[in-house]
């Protein structure tokens, strides 16, 4: 009786103590370098007499150069060569899109100079986010957070479209018939399976598709420039006088597209070896690399093919015009390789986007914004193995969905998800950068005039007028009449989202009110240094429980 009463008296008193003062020492050794900025009552809330285990990604797992084959794959060079550039001069009949991708990367590098200042103090799997909590409220966050949603689930739904119908039609040139839809569940399958792998493994495979693509890419390049259309090299893709000619905004629309997931770095950042620096040079070195990279192909192909014909043909041949280019100055053999490497570029891209969407899903529940499920890890690989269980079960919903009732893969799937991605992104850019000034204007020291104020007004401004661009030419980035309802429909989904956005944050406002004021709290201070972490005083009642 007397050792009952005593194991009793252990149970309610001594253990409660024991289990908390080992809570707080487990998650002071999970958080990641630099410990965090956390709010007061973050491991005190949420019905909880006990610190609250905040769930965490693995860490120090990536460096510059994972981000980097992150962001390019995300972008998809070779899709975009293929694909964007060839469908930008078919259906704007301007010639100076070479032009329009350097200019465009000067553009999103001022938004990339507030971004990657704010990145040195602000680590979260929630990028878009944290970023707008921190600088704007929880209100814009959780609603920005919806946005962001929506548009990278549609690219990368999209993509599965694009990639199903290319690979059905390679298939078919060896006697296999299947449907596209097929190839796109072996895609869904494939990139799920790595979604809840070790991110770094991700990284690999994505290095060695993206190294490939890019080898393509150059090898296009070479032979473009070395065989101009007759006989000599013309520089009129380069000059203004070709670019500022009416159909300018359909051509600044189509190439702000092929920009999408250079921003998607900061997704990382929980991630990253040394977020201080790792993020900002990451975001910075894949906006150069596509700006040149992407201007560098298109001025090849007005040298290869000619401006006067450009049009034409780009129409005409579509994604071929790259790949006859191909076999005609290197051999079929190549031009075959490079269809191969189409699809795992499109599949590249998949992997990217399918790991984003999960850590935003994982950074939403962790902060009680969804259902906390979606913030747990996986044991072994450290990585948001119900966030990206979740994306693969809406991706294959949407591939379903389309298949049962006859959406076109890529005139209409990949399409709308593209031109919705766009609109998505960019106006969460603009946003953002607006972020940056608030969250700035108390921290003067932190940053300098040009990055805190300067720089992140200017692209609020240019990504506005961006964002309008966009909507005011969908009806060509769709190929649809100026009249078809569809122009504002697909857009207006962006629309749609950030409302449902609103209302959740209300409703978590009023039925909630711990959980809407730990959105956006839950955000690592990035610091090489070991982690220390920063727990507010307690509450009165769990003192006065002791």
């Amino acid at each position: 009786m007397i050792f009952w009463l005593l194991a009793w008296s252990f149970g309610m008193i001594a253990l409660p103590r024991l289990v908390r003062q080992l809570a707080t020492r487990c998650v002071a050794a999970a958080v990641p370098s630099g410990g965090s900025f956390v709010s007061r009552d973050l491991f005190w809330s949420l019905r909880m007499s006990t610190p609250l285990l905040v769930p965490q990604l693995r860490r120090r797992r990536l460096g510059v150069i994972h981000l980097v084959f992150f962001t390019v794959a995300a972008s998809a060079p070779l899709t975009v060569l293929g694909g964007g550039v060839t469908t930008t001069f078919a259906v704007s009949g301007v010639m100076g899109v070479p032009l329009s991708f350097l200019l465009m990367a000067a553009a999103l590098a001022l938004f990339a100079v507030g971004y990657a200042a704010m990145s040195r103090h602000v680590g979260n799997a929630g990028a878009f986010y944290s970023y707008l909590a921190q600088g704007l409220g929880p209100r814009w966050a959780v609603a920005g957070s919806f946005v962001a949603l929506v548009a990278y689930i549609a690219i990368g739904v999209g993509l599965y479209g694009l990639f199903g119908e290319s690979l059905a039609d390679l298939a078919m040139r060896v006697g296999l018939d299947l449907p596209w839809w097929s190839f796109a569940l072996l895609a869904l399958l494939a990139s799920g399976t790595l979604g809840v792998l070790r991110v770094d493994l991700n990284a690999g495979v994505l290095a060695v598709l993206l190294v490939a693509e890019c080898a393509v890419v150059a090898v296009y390049d070479i032979g473009a420039i070395a065989h101009p259309v007759g006989g000599e090299i013309s520089f009129t893709g380069l000059d203004p006088a070709a670019l500022f000619v009416p159909g300018v905004g359909a051509v600044l629309a189509f190439t702000v597209a092929g920009f999408i997931g250079f921003e998607s770095s900061a997704i990382y950042s929980e991630e990253c070896r040394n977020p201080r620096v790792t993020v900002g040079r990451a975001t910075f070195a894949a906006l150069a690399f596509t700006g040149l990279f992407y201007g560098l192909s298109a001025w090849a192909m007005t040298v290869s093919v000619g401006t006067a014909g450009l049009q034409q043909a780009a129409a005409k041949n579509g994604p071929g015009l790259v790949f006859s280019g191909l076999a005609q100055h290197w051999g079929a053999a190549v031009a075959d390789i490079a269809s191969v490497l189409f699809l795992t570029s499109v599949f590249a891209a998949i992997v990217s986007f399918h790991n984003g969407v999960a850590r935003y899903l994982f950074a939403l529940g962790r902060e009680r914004v969804l259902p906390s499920a979606f913030a747990r890890v996986g044991v072994r690989s450290g990585g948001p193995v119900v966030g990206s269980a979740v994306q693969s079960a809406l991706a294959l919903l949407a591939v379903l969905l389309c298949a049962l009732f006859q959406v076109e893969p890529v005139l209409q799937l990949f399409t709308w998800g593209s031109g919705l991605s766009a609109v998505g992104v960019v106006a969460l850019m603009a946003v953002t950068s607006a972020a940056v000034i608030g969250f700035f204007r108390d921290r003067p020291g932190r940053a300098n005039y040009w990055q805190r104020l300067v720089a992140p007004a200017a692209a609020t401004v240019l990504l506005t007028s961006i964002v309008v661009l966009l909507i005011a030419n969908f009806d060509l980035m769709l190929a649809v009449p100026p009249s078809d309802p569809l122009r504002w429909i697909v857009p207006g989904a962006v629309l749609a989202a950030a409302l449902a956005g609103l209302a959740r944050a209300a409703r978590l406002r009023g039925r909630h009110p711990r959980a809407y004021r730990m959105i956006g709290q839950i955000a690592l201070a990035p610091d090489p240094e070991e982690p220390v972490i920063q727990l507010g005083p307690e509450p009165r009642r769990h003192r006065r429980s002791r």
